[in-house]
């Protein structure tokens, strides 16, 4: 299928009036880390000139710093000093990848879990054959020995040992705590591919990517909260299925350099950022959309 680029999307005072709704959390997150409004317009500063030098270049033509200054609206001066390469987004720590893949192991591999994705209580260690956490972790990684797996495990609240020597999954391995480097570059991953899937929809025809939400407005406070429980519910089902399937065809899968990834979200909020609506245009209890972009 021929997918091209569409016209510009929005006007520049509508992506004005759009990015102020789609900026606020990153705002918000920004002051709450410290990272003040100098420091971050000098990220912007970079960011725009790596984009313009990547994705804005004339086929076939070297990328000017001229061209890059006309585009931007950076000075010339100032795109020639920052024109440095590429701003790479930082890869995910060796230890905190092995810990993820284990983990989807455990919550896959029919020896490790049960039919419901449960992962099972595993003993420390089992006769050959029989399944243990010596034989999950040594099923994804010969580097590490599993007693130094445990032991880290225990100390960061994923994995719990009972009384039968039994090694239990804990609910920090499917939420790392708010200081972990997981959870930072989950954070990140996320975002960006879940960013990146909007903007390629908005900005190519027929939209690439699958996106589809479902909203309903003027609910009560109680159903909303009816309504999130079961989206948690549903939505932890999908994923455990989705995880089984991609660990099944992982064994005879030959390997390349393609990614896949999907993700989901729940919002519930008492009074959302500007949800209201006009008075003359206010939506019936219940009124839904499902759908985006794709």
């Amino acid at each position: 299928m021929t997918r091209n680029r569409r016209p510009a999307p929005f006007s520049e005072d509508a992506l004005q009036k759009t990015l102020v709704r789609v900026l606020q959390p990153l705002v918000k997150l920004a002051l709450a880390s410290g990272l003040t409004f100098p420091a971050f317009s000098a990220l912007l500063r970079r960011l725009f000139i790596d984009v313009a030098e990547k994705d804005f270049a004339l086929p076939g033509k070297t990328q000017t710093d001229s061209r890059i200054s006309l585009i931007t609206g950076i000075h010339r001066k100032d795109v020639s000093r920052l024109r440095t390469g590429d701003m790479p987004m930082p890869s995910l720590p060796a230890p905190v990848s092995r810990t993820s893949r284990i983990i989807a192991r455990w919550l896959a591999d029919p020896r490790y879990c049960g039919e419901n994705g449960l992962p099972k209580p595993l003993p420390r260690s089992a006769p050959d054959g029989e399944p243990s956490f010596e034989t999950l972790v040594g099923d994804v990684t010969r580097d590490l020995h599993p007693r130094a797996v445990l032991d880290e495990w225990r100390d960061r609240g994923i994995a719990s040992l009972d009384q039968d020597d039994h090694v239990h999954l804990g609910a920090a391995a499917i939420v790392p705590d708010a200081g972990d480097e997981a959870r930072h570059h989950f954070f990140t991953r996320n975002l960006t591919h879940h960013v990146t899937v909007s903007v390629e929809n908005m900005l190519t025809s027929p939209p690439p990517f699958f996106e589809r939400a479902v909203h309903y407005n003027n609910l009560s406070p109680e159903l909303a909260r009816t309504l999130e429980q079961a989206s948690r519910d549903e939505a932890m089902q999908m994923l455990l299925r989705l995880n089984r399937i991609a660990n099944e065809a992982l064994a005879t899968d030959q390997g390349g350099t393609a990614t896949w990834s999907t993700g989901i979200y729940i919002f519930r909020a008492a009074d959302a950022p500007g949800a209201a609506a006009a008075p003359d245009e206010a939506p019936a209890p219940g009124d839904a959309t499902s759908g985006g972009k794709a």
